[in-house]
């Protein structure tokens, strides 16, 4: 007869073996290539001591090809939830111990549960891929899973924060899931993505190319955009997306967190007043304005490497979230193109799903020209950053610092389109485009004097070389002192903290994808 010791003993066995996944061997193979295991990457995310397991004893069902014989608990992917910072999170992490981490249909539903029940309770998912890719032994029920998958993601999408790390490979189908995320974070060496590996791309296009170039971290994080943040190693990878977490609501309904903050609110700094330079083609590094200016100069950098003349990331202003978009005038001028529009737009539209207030820093010199911007479709990647901004219902501050030339000034959260506050430094320039430009089509059939053409740019300079003429115009709100930025924004974001908004009726707009 079994006794009640015998049943907790049973039950301590299998726990410890669940535990175990793939076994001491694998877990020692999954360390030696620099990685670690499902559940230590778990620990590492989580509060200690908060990660509340689901699922830990379920096994696959398939029963071909000597399967049903190689049955281990947990089946390739450990579920749950715990919290972060004292908020609810679900969690799903592939373990690469457990046949590569392949998806079978059984942990499909694991992560389908995790899913559902993070919508409906409106939290946080975020996934923890170290997988090969469906489970070959199962077929088409491993493609049903990915599906399945997919299909939540898509309805999750702008309800609740979606968040991805590429801890290990990420092939074929499995790709697509952190493709519909909101972030994906990618580690250096160890992780890659790729719908098609090196062997087929070979095979078909007879190229040869590495895992790493054709889909590691830094060809995502620098070439595709795919990937959002990279991280040395699986324990920076966490810590990354910690902080990530810390700038986000748990849902579309809530408002973001607020920190405390020490960071004096009026506190100005001098080396604003000469960080733009007098000569408007001598660049300077925007980034340093915005640390310069959020709370204790923490700013929480998404794509770097991505469309460098874009600047996108998260900071706070006496201790709230808000999301910050600047041109980048240290990298291609800042001008505005293919990649640095999309890079944008999509950020924007995150920070508009989840109630997180959008300031802009302008410094554009327009659109880049050239048949390789033209042939790639600048005019519909262009209008995805115009839409993102005028579909936006969010607080938003724009401040420009420099140059707001042409249609680029229009589509940098001007006033025209939506901005609730826009501030110029007494350094903006907005205008159609820069003097010496104008001034070739103004007087295009004069024949003017090398004088008279100096004067004829001086003339243009003094109008719109300005911020005076917007500002007569009503186009800008205020000419601020640069020192004063922070105390300005900071002002301006707690007068729009109760701005609603909303559009007309319909079933979704059509972005111009």
């Amino acid at each position: 007869m079994t006794t009640l010791e015998d049943k907790l003993r049973q039950f301590d066995e299998k726990s410890k073996l669940a535990e175990l996944g793939g076994g001491q061997d694998r877990i020692d193979k999954q360390h030696a290539k620099g990685r670690l295991t499902a559940r230590e990457r778990i620990q590492l995310l989580l509060d200690p001591g908060s990660f509340v397991e689901k699922d830990k004893f379920l096994t696959h069902r398939c029963h071909d090809f000597g399967m049903e014989t190689q049955k281990v608990l947990g089946d390739g992917v450990v579920t749950g939830y715990g919290k972060i910072d004292g908020r609810i999170v679900f969690v799903f992490a592939q373990d690469f111990t457990v046949f590569g981490g392949t998806l079978s249909r059984a942990n499909a539903d694991k992560i389908i549960k995790i899913m559902d029940l993070a919508i409906h309770m409106g939290a946080p998912v975020i996934g923890l891929n170290d997988s090969g890719g469906a489970r070959i032994q199962e077929g088409v029920e491993s493609l049903a899973g990915y599906a399945d998958i997919f299909y939540r993601n898509t309805k999750c999408s702008g309800v609740i924060p979606q968040i991805s790390a590429i801890l290990g490979p990420c092939a074929g189908g499995a790709v697509y899931s952190p493709a519909l995320t909101d972030f994906i974070c990618m580690v250096k060496d160890t992780s890659y993505m790729f719908v098609t590996g090196p062997d087929v791309i070979k095979t078909v296009t007879h190229e040869e190319v590495t895992m790493n170039d054709l889909g590691g971290a830094m060809t995502h994080n620098s070439k595709s955009g795919v990937a959002h943040l990279v991280a040395e190693n699986d324990e920076q990878a966490m810590i990354m997306l910690r902080e990530l977490m810390s700038f986000l609501p748990s849902n579309n309904m809530e408002e973001p967190p607020i920190r405390p903050c020490t960071d004096d609110i009026r506190r100005s700094d001098e080396k604003l007043t000469t960080l733009v330079p007098d000569d408007p083609n001598k660049p300077y590094d925007m980034k340093e304005l915005i640390t310069t200016v959020v709370d204790h100069n923490n700013f929480f950098e998404i794509q770097p490497h991505f469309a460098m003349n874009m600047v996108i990331g998260f900071g706070r202003f006496d201790g709230r979230s808000v999301g910050i978009v600047a041109n980048q005038p240290a990298h291609l001028a800042g001008v505005l193109d293919i990649q640095s529009s999309m890079k944008a737009a999509r950020f924007i539209r995150f920070c508009d799903c989840f109630n997180i207030p959008i300031v802009t820093f302008v410094d554009v010199p327009g659109f880049l020209p050239g048949t390789t911007q033209e042939w790639g479709g600048i005019i519909k990647h262009g209008a995805k950053l115009l839409y993102a901004y005028c579909e936006a219902t969010v607080p938003r501050i724009t401040i420009i610092t420099r140059k707001a030339y042409g249609g680029a000034y229009d589509v940098m959260s001007s006033k025209h389109i939506g901005g609730d506050v826009n501030f110029a430094y007494p350094t903006a320039e907005i205008a159609v485009m820069g003097p010496e430009g104008a001034v070739n089509i103004l007087y295009k059939k004069d024949h003017l004097t090398p004088e008279a053409r100096q004067q004829a740019v001086d003339e243009y300079k003094n109008t719109f070389a300005s911020p005076y003429k917007a500002a007569e115009l009503g186009y800008v709100d205020e000419i601020i002192h640069p020192k004063e930025t922070r105390f300005r924004l900071i002002q301006a974001l707690e007068m729009t903290q109760t701005k609603t908004k909303s559009g007309p009726p319909r079933k979704h707009g059509n972005i111009p994808l």
